[in-house]
């Protein structure tokens, strides 16, 4: 296909298989495929061939991730050339071309076997190739629907068990108003009065989604980045804008905390998470401050930083750091993502421009009430006991990840967020079977500046969490 750009070869192989065999194998495979030996992005294969010596060796050789599936999940992909044997012996009916379509793309090399002098063949293998890239528009919502499954939801950094029962009620009483056009008037100034600015410095918005949208589309920039690993979504509405997205990506070496210094001084428009998605990394005040510039946009997304204690490190409010944008959510906290709102805190001007750019009545009656009830006193008492009981729920989880450590689970920090990111070898059969067994992960490898052995969780109760790391252990032990 014309717009190929990376590889992936899918790789079976019988035990004992030669290191030399299998990577012989795979590049003349990718020889024939037209491509340098560069272009590939990851070997793929089978969970239970996961540690055999020879695709191991081959995958370092070549530099790349190696990724397995389950054979269940190998089984769903339909492939040109099957096996019976290989359907009987693995469960699979072409180990090399399943695992290389898994994750979509063309069959550019079908399953080729190698040819060993004086006896039968070891490997097998097949390439696709697929657009460069990660699938920014994949989110967490996409692990739990659409198959009927019952699982438990570690996927959507939502609070559980909300909205709470008083919320749902204002939200019920607004119902008898639908009638009339929304009026934002006393919820913009409610927000406002939350955060201790004048209402020309707020914009209430259809969810935080929205407000990347509108500062995509309405701001003059030329040279916006984004600093990854973070929430995909500014980067796909800037993309959708026609703009040129340049990226920093921040390094697991470096615990995926900021660096002022590697942003361009070019740049004129940055955003960056605060706690981040999916990383729960907590940057300094200070350090996303420093990067402020005369002529450039700092857009922080603090739709997290109402579960950090005490919201230490937050920006919303300040009005001494110039050309500050702050985007908040109400969905996270409360449980409104099916309601959408969330608010932009900005200079008069931005949030001027940004709401010429809006549809007119942008946010629903619902969500304006509910607005203005999630940002009064009673509200924000109960975020704070929400946000220290989470903390402590959050210190249980990563006790029990850490006792994983002999399994090679490895965990992204110091956790601030609600969630906590986790590297754990062959997270993608990981996510399978743990999905087998009634939970709902998110997967890392649509994050630019994450692989595919990154997997992201939710922060549940302690019971919860029990039950996950009894499940993850016996995951990790199969």
């Amino acid at each position: 296909m014309a717009d190929v750009q990376v590889l992936v070869v899918g790789v079976g192989a019988c035990e004992g298989a030669p290191p030399q065999e299998v990577l012989g194998l795979v590049r003349e495979a990718v020889r024939e495929a037209g491509l340098p030996e560069g272009a590939v992005a990851e070997l793929a294969t089978v969970d239970v061939k996961g540690e055999e010596p020879g695709i191991v060796a081959a995958a370092a050789r070549l530099g790349v991730p190696l990724v397995t599936y389950s054979a269940a999940e190998l089984a769903e992909v339909r492939v040109p050339n099957p096996s019976a044997w290989a359907g009987a012996a693995v469960g699979t009916p072409s180990v090399a071309e399943a695992a290389a379509l898994r994750g979509g793309g063309e069959l550019l090399v079908p399953k080729r076997k190698s040819a060993p002098v004086g006896r039968p063949p070891m490997v097998t293998c097949a390439v696709v190739g697929r657009a460069a890239g990660h699938d920014l528009r994949h989110h967490g919502d996409a692990e739990v629907r659409d198959d009927g499954a019952e699982l438990t939801d570690l996927a959507v950094n939502v609070r559980s068990d909300t909205p709470p029962a008083w919320l749902k009620q204002v939200i019920a009483e607004s119902l008898d108003d639908l009638a009339a056009y929304p009026d934002g008037r006393s919820a913009r100034e409610a927000v406002a009065a939350r955060h201790g600015l004048p209402p020309d410095r707020v914009l209430l918005t259809s969810g935080a989604a929205e407000a990347f949208v509108l500062l995509a589309r309405a701001l003059k920039v030329r040279h916006p980045v984004v600093v990854h690993p973070q929430f995909t979504e500014p980067e796909a509405a800037l993309r959708d804008a026609g703009h040129e997205v340049g990226r920093v990506l921040l390094r697991e070496e470096d615990g995926f905390r900021l660096d002022p210094a590697a942003v361009p001084e070019e740049a004129d428009l940055v955003v960056i998470g605060n706690p981040t998605n999916p990383t729960s990394v907590l940057h300094p005040a200070a350090s996303i401050v420093a990067l402020a510039r005369p002529g450039r946009i700092l857009v922080v997304d603090e739709a997290f930083m109402d579960a950090v204690p005490g919201e230490r490190e937050a920006l919303a409010g300040r009005t001494d750091v110039p050309d500050l944008v702050v985007l908040r959510s109400l969905t996270k906290t409360w449980g409104l993502a099916g309601l959408r709102i969330g608010y932009v805190l900005a200079a008069p001007d931005v949030i001027a421009t940004l709401a010429g750019a809006q549809p007119l009545w942008p946010v629903s009656t619902p969500a304006l009430v509910a607005a203005r009830a999630c940002v009064g006193p009673r509200a924000l008492a109960e975020a704070g006991h929400a946000a220290h009981r989470g903390a402590a729920d959050r210190a249980y989880l990563l006790a029990g990840l850490g006792e994983l450590g002999g399994f090679g689970v490895r965990v992204a920090g110091p956790a601030e967020g609600p969630f906590v990111l986790i590297r754990v070898p062959g997270a993608p059969g990981v996510r399978g079977r743990l999905r087998a067994a009634g939970f709902a992960v998110r997967r890392g490898d649509t994050f630019p500046g994450l692989g595919p052995d990154w997997l992201r969780l939710a922060v549940r109760d302690r019971a919860t969490s029990d039950r996950f790391l009894a499940a993850l252990a016996a995951t990790l032990r199969d």
